[in-house]
C-alpha cells in the first residue's frame, strides 16, 4: 500500500491509563545506533517498523509492555540527546494549560501528530521536560 493510499494514522486513548507515563520521547544524535543498542541490552524491548519524520530522520517506535512504549528520534537543535516522559491524560490541552498556570515554562504547546493524538511539552519547576499525550 502507498503512503498516499494508506489510511490516516490514529489512537485510541484508554481511561485506565490517565495518569501513566505511557510513551517516552528519546532524542538520540544517532538514532539506529541507540535503538541496536536498546534492541541487544534492553529486555523485553521490541521495535515496531520505523517510519519517516517530517524535517528528516525516521521514527522507531518500541515497546516495551503491553501499556508503554515510545520512540527513538533524531535530536532537533538546539535540543541535546535525553528523553521525555509522556503522561496519559484525559485532555492534553487542559493539562498544559494547568502545568503553566502552576509555573511550568512552556516547551511545546499542544500539537496535534495523528487523529486523535495531541501532544504537548512543559518545563517543570526544577528544569524537567514533561510531555502531555492526549485527546
Amino acid at each position: 500500500m502507498s503512503e498516499e493510499s494508506a489510511p490516516p494514522r490514529r489512537h485510541e486513548f484508554t481511561e485506565g491509563l490517565y495518569g501513566w507515563i505511557t510513551h517516552t520521547d528519546i532524542a538520540s544524535a544517532d538514532p539506529a545506533a541507540t535503538k541496536a543498542w536498546c534492541a541487544k541490552v534492553l529486555p523485553g524491548w521490541t521495535f515496531k517498523p520505523s517510519f519517516p519524520m517530517p524535517g528528516g530522520g525516521e521514527m522507531h517506535l518500541f515497546a516495551y509492555s503491553e501499556q508503554g512504549g515510545g520512540g527513538i528520534r533524531p535530536v532537533n537543535p538546539p535540543e541535546t540527546p535525553g528523553s521525555i516522559p509522556y503522561v496519559h491524560v484525559p485532555d492534553a490541552q487542559a493539562a498544559y494549560d494547568r502545568a503553566i498556570r502552576e509555573g511550568a515554562e512552556e516547551m511545546m504547546s499542544p500539537t496535534r501528530v495523528m487523529e486523535g493524538v495531541t501532544v504537548a511539552i512543559v518545563r517543570a519547576p526544577g528544569g524537567v521536560a514533561i510531555g502531555f499525550s492526549g485527546p
